[in-house]
This record gives structure tokens, sequence and C-alpha cells, in this order.
């Protein structure tokens, strides 16, 4: 409640939210993997944003592409140290891999501001596909039992077919 009153509360509306979110996680993840970005910072982001009227999905795609242009470029660079992990040591120095990154970083850039000042380029097709309910999802999983197959304590339907040959038949 305090990181969202405190969100909320920034001048600008919607967008300072998003120019101090954006600087935020940028700076973040310049130290933090995505995993702990995505399961810890965006909890306290997701509802500010949905508060302030921000399509989540939007939000979502922006957050991602600012967190991949910020894994391109030092201090750590953690795409960089993928990239360092697989070229040949003697042949490709570290210099190479970190110049070689500043067009893609300028690229990057770039899809920022255009998912930030276009943002039907991220939701045009949510609004054009039919709305699904979850309600109305059913999931059939079909029996998979072959006739002598032990079932584990499973309930009927769900076990697995004997890995043996099938018995001989009889003959009279």
């Amino acid at each position: 409640e305090w990181v969202e009153g405190l969100l909320i509360g920034l001048p600008g509306g919607q967008v300072g939210f998003l120019i101090v979110v954006n600087a935020i996680v940028f700076v973040l993840a310049f130290f933090l993997d995505f995993f702990e970005i995505a399961f810890i910072v965006i909890p306290l982001l997701a509802p500010v944003a949905e508060k302030l009227g921000i399509d989540l999905i939007w939000f979502g795609v922006l957050l991602c592409a600012n967190m991949q242009t910020s894994f391109m470029h030092p201090p750590f660079g953690f795409a960089l140290f993928y990239l360092r992990s697989i070229a040949p040591r003697n042949t490709v120095p570290t210099s190479d891999i970190y110049l070689g990154a500043i067009p893609w970083l300028f690229l990057q850039m770039l899809l920022v501001a255009i998912v930030i000042f276009w943002p039907a380029s991220v939701t045009y097709w949510l609004d054009k596909s039919p709305k699904v309910d979850p309600d109305t999802i059913e999931i059939r999983v079909p029996a998979f039992e072959a006739p002598g197959t032990p079932n584990f304590g499973l309930p009927p339907g769900i076990g697995s077919p004997d890995l043996v040959a099938p018995p001989a038949p009889k003959t009279n």
C-alpha cells in the first residue's frame, strides 16, 4: 500500500509514473535478472498501472523491451556475458563484443520509443481478436489405458500403456 500510494502520487499522472518506473526498471536490470524483476518488482507496479488506467499488456511489453535494453550494456550486460561465453576467447576479444552491441542497443532504444509513442503497435490485435471467457474453457484428457496396465493408485482413465510386449494369443 505504501509503494502504491507513493507511485500513484507521483507528479504527472500516467506519464510521470511511466517515466519513473521505466527509469527504475532500467537501472534495476543492470544488477538483477529478469526473474527477480518479474517476481518482485512487477507485482508492485502492475496494480498501480491498472489504477492509473494503463493497459497492462502494453505496460508489460514496454517493461520487457526496457529490460532487454539494459541487459545489453555495462556495468553488467547480461546478454553480453552470454555472448562472451560462446565466443572463442582467442579470436573475439570482449571489447569487440561490447562494441558490436552498440547498434543493437540503439535498435532496442528505438523499439522502446516506438512502444511508448505508438501503443497500438502492441495492442492493435487485442481489439480485433475475439474475446474468450475463461469460464467456458473445458479441458478433456482422453482415457489412456491398456488392459492389464497397472494404474499405480490413480483414478480410472489415468493409466499408462504397458511397455512390454502383449501376451501371446492362446492356442487350443
